[in-house]
This record gives C-alpha cells, sequence and structure tokens, in this order.
C-alpha cells in the first residue's frame, strides 16, 4: 500500500491512520493544534487551556505523544503527560487535575500498524459530532491559533493516573463483599494499557489474578480486537486454573470481553448485558447504540426499565445517557459506561461491577448468563469502496421499506424479533452489517439479503 492509498480516518472517534503513511508526528501535530485551538475558542479567553496527554502501549505511542503536546503547546496550551494509560484513565485523570481537555494516543483495538489521536472535553468524554467536526474543519483548513514565545506554556508529568483511576472505581461497589467471596479471575491485557491498572483495582477488591500479557510493551500477542478467534489463551488459562471468570482488555483498556468460568468464550455482547442485569431497576433508563444486542432491552423490560437507542459512537451514547440520567450504558463491543464513575467506557469499571454481581449471586457466571434470553449475533464486515456509504440508505429504505426503519446511523431495519445494521466505521474504512435473530441460520439470512441488496459478493 502506497503512502497515497494508506487511510486516514476522521470521525467523532477521533483520528486513526498508518504509521509512517497516513499518520505521521506532522499530521498529529497538526491534529493537536486543531484541538487546543478550537479547545481556546470555547472557553473564556483569559484561560489558558490545560490539557492531559496519555497514550496506549504501542511502540509508535511516545513518538505521537511528543508530536502532540508540540502541537499542543504550539497554540498555547498548557500540558500535562501522564504517560501510558487507559482511555478512561486519561479521561478520569483529567478531570482530576481539573483540566480542560484530554487527549489519548491510541488506536483501540486496531493492529500494530495503526495508532491514532482521540480529543476528550473536560467532562472526559469525546466531543460530539457537532464539536468534532469544528476541530475536524480547522484541521482540514490548516485553521490553528499559534502563538509568539510569550504565550508559550511549560510542560509537566504526572505518575498517578492508575491510582487515581482505580480510586474512582472502589467507591460504587461493595469492596467487602467482593473480598469475601474469594474470587479468581484470568487477565488479558494484551500488552496494552490496562495491565496495570485492572491488577491494582483487583488486587484492592481482594480477587485473585492470573495475569496473561500483563505488561505494557504493545507488542501484541495476538490480533488485539477481543474476539473469540483472538482469546484462545485467555479461555485455556480459566479453564486450567479453574477460575470463575476471564476479563479481555482492548489495547486501551476501554473495551471488556468476557469468558465464562468454564473457558467458553461469552463474548462483549455480554459485558454490558451483565452489568445492565445487575445494575437496572424499576424506571431506570440505560442507553445503547443501535449496533447492540436486544439483550439489554428484554433485562429492562423484565424490571420495569427502558432503554435509549443512539447512533455508533461513544460521544453519541454519553450524551444521551446525560440528558435521561441513565445510571448505565454503552455499547456492544464491550463498553460499560457507569456514570457514577464517568461517562466514558471503561473495562475497570465493568470488572469491578462483575465482581460484585458474581459476589452477591453466590453462584457461577455461566449460571447468571443462562438466565438472560439468548439471541444469534454476527458482526460482518466489507472493505469501504468509493460511493459504497452513499448507496446504504436509498438501498435499505427501497428493499426494506415495509420494516420500521432506524436512519439516525446508517440503517438498522427492525422486525419484532430481529434486527440487522447497516454503516460506515468511524474508525475503519470497512462497511459493517451487524444481524441479530433467535438463531444463527436466521441471522445470517438478514446478512446475506443486505449484501444481496447493495450488490456484495
Amino acid at each position: 500500500m502506497t503512502v497515497a492509498d494508506a487511510p486516514l480516518m476522521l470521525s467523532v472517534s477521533g483520528m486513526r491512520g498508518y504509521v509512517g503513511q497516513s499518520l505521521t508526528p506532522t499530521v498529529v501535530a497538526r491534529y493537536a493544534a486543531s484541538f487546543g485551538s478550537w479547545l481556546k475558542q470555547s472557553l473564556d479567553q483569559d484561560v489558558v487551556p490545560h490539557v492531559v496527554v496519555g497514550r496506549d502501549s504501542r511502540p509508535s505511542g511516545e513518538m505521537f505523544e511528543n508530536a502532540a503536546v508540540s502541537g499542543l503547546t504550539s497554540v498555547g496550551c498548557k500540558v500535562t503527560r501522564i504517560g501510558i494509560a487507559s482511555t478512561p484513565g486519561v479521561a478520569i485523570m483529567g478531570r482530576h487535575l481539573s483540566a480542560n481537555g484530554g487527549v489519548v494516543i491510541t488506536a483501540s483495538h486496531n493492529p500494530i500498524i495503526w495508532n491514532g489521536f482521540k480529543a476528550l472535553r473536560h467532562d472526559g468524554v469525546a466531543p460530539p459530532p457537532d464539536q468534532a467536526n469544528l476541530i475536524i474543519q480547522r484541521f482540514q483548513n490548516d485553521d490553528l491559533d499559534y502563538v509568539g514565545v510569550e504565550e508559550i506554556q511549560p510542560t509537566s508529568s504526572n505518575d498517578s493516573a492508575a491510582q487515581v483511576h482505580v480510586d474512582m472505581v472502589l467507591p460504587h461497589v461493595d469492596v467487602d463483599l467482593i473480598k469475601s467471596a474469594n474470587l479468581h479471575a484470568v487477565v488479558d491485557s494484551v500488552h496494552g494499557a490496562g495491565g496495570v491498572e485492572a491488577k491494582l483495582l483487583l488486587d484492592a477488591l481482594g480477587v485473585k489474578v492470573t495475569h496473561l500479557f500483563a505488561e505494557p510493551t504493545g507488542q501484541f500477542p495476538h490480533t488485539p480486537e477481543p474476539l473469540k478467534e483472538n482469546l484462545i489463551e485467555l479461555a485455556d488459562a480459566v479453564k486450567a486454573h479453574s477460575a470463575d471468570i476471564g476479563f479481555a482488555q482492548d489495547p486501551d483498556a476501554d473495551r471488556l470481553a468476557l469468558v465464562d468460568n468454564n473457558g467458553e468464550y461469552i463474548g462483549e455482547e455480554y459485558t454490558l448485558a451483565l452489568c445492565a442485569k445487575h445494575l437496572l431497576g424499576k424506571g431506570d433508563t440505560a442507553a445503547a447504540n443501535l449496533s447492540t444486542s436486544r439483550m439489554i432491552d428484554d433485562i429492562a423490560e423484565a424490571v420495569g426499565a427502558t432503554v435509549v437507542r443512539t447512533a455508533v459512537g461513544e460521544a453519541n451514547v454519553a450524551a444521551a445517557m446525560q440528558e435521561n440520567n441513565s445510571v448505565v450504558g454503552g455499547e456492544g463491543n464491550g463498553g460499560i459506561i457507569f456514570s457514577p464513575v464517568i461517562h466514558v467506557r471503561d473495562s475497570l469499571v465493568g470488572m469491578a461491577i462483575l465482581c460484585e454481581m458474581l459476589a452477591k449471586r453466590k453462584c457461577k457466571l455461566d449460571t447468571i448468563v443462562a438466565e438472560i434470553p439468548s439471541y444469534s449475533i454476527i458482526k460482518d464486515k466489507v472493505n469501504l469502496e468509493p460511493g459504497m456509504g452513499d448507496k446504504i440508505r436509498p438501498t435499505m429504505e427501497s428493499v426494506f421499506s415495509d420494516q420500521k426503519i432506524d436512519t439516525q446511523d446508517g440503517v438498522r431495519v427492525d422486525w419484532d424479533n430481529k434486527w440487522v445494521h447497516v454503516r460506515t466505521s468511524n474508525t475503519e474504512p470497512i462497511m459493517r452489517i451487524i444481524a441479530e435473530a433467535a438463531t444463527e441460520a436466521e441471522a445470517r439470512d438478514l446478512i446475506n439479503q443486505v449484501r444481496q441488496a447493495l450488490g456484495l459478493s
């Protein structure tokens, strides 16, 4: 692939590209200066923007962290570096230091060739689409508010992010109850940013930890997305150690996938469903994106709660949670958001809530999973070709005109007992087709119907 062909993704999820091709230190510095310029404009004129900068463990991270700091200081921002930290850890640290914004150098679950830049507001939440678009416009137009030497601010460092993160989570679970359960968890941190924070949390909860790929080297031992085919070692270790649960983090530790006590991968969709089952009560409202399993709808209905659906993207779910005073929300990719901590997807929150659930229920995870109505969900993806995204809405609205259609993010089509969602990704040059039904055959049929309608092989 040539430099010209390498993707540079700009969206509500930030910026991602191929290291040394579409993503270079120059590109990162310019994007950071764009974010800093937007941040300055959004604050009172006499306020010096303070930005916390952290990164995941990728080998390219330090280089891009330096570029981001240069870009931010070039437009007059004060910067605090916190080093390798999870995305929720950066968000929480920004709020802890009363910063005006945050930056995470990460490409989340993408392979090592990728890296990226995720901007956060003062509340730790990624800028919503209208604000993200203003930052992107500044980047594309070189609309940068550079300052003279007299306005350049000093940078500083702070290494307390991991402990601050854990200290934010612990007050919201029953620590003594969890300690009394003598739980054993196997954790796969994929040599990402979340290993230190996960170990600190589980030690504080009295959970025995068997830790796989704990060190934040950035040399991923397997494909870093926490999917079944990538978590063979985790599943085997849970079974070999007779552990109660297996936790899989992605490289920036904002996603959490699960393996049950039998060493069976139960998946990332169950993270939000199980947390919702533990937390939701009558009258509560949860939020989830359009690509998330309907398990959460069944769980909410059973206790008299409701679910608000949003476009894909953490910022969209967070905004709906704030608007509806939701205690819990998230996405079907293993992203759990717990309002009492912060409106950011957080694998540590998921670990703590699920340990509390196991301790309170005093039964095995597979027993609890069996209580949730099960569906078959298939997640398909297609490389995005020019013009493909423009065909989604008119084609889907024509082919499925007699069904319930939601167009707030691509197109989702709903029947009484199944659904299919088609959209272009915010973070990769692909189109996603996700279908859920009572059986795998029905879900696969929906995928095939969409592929046929869009002229895909």
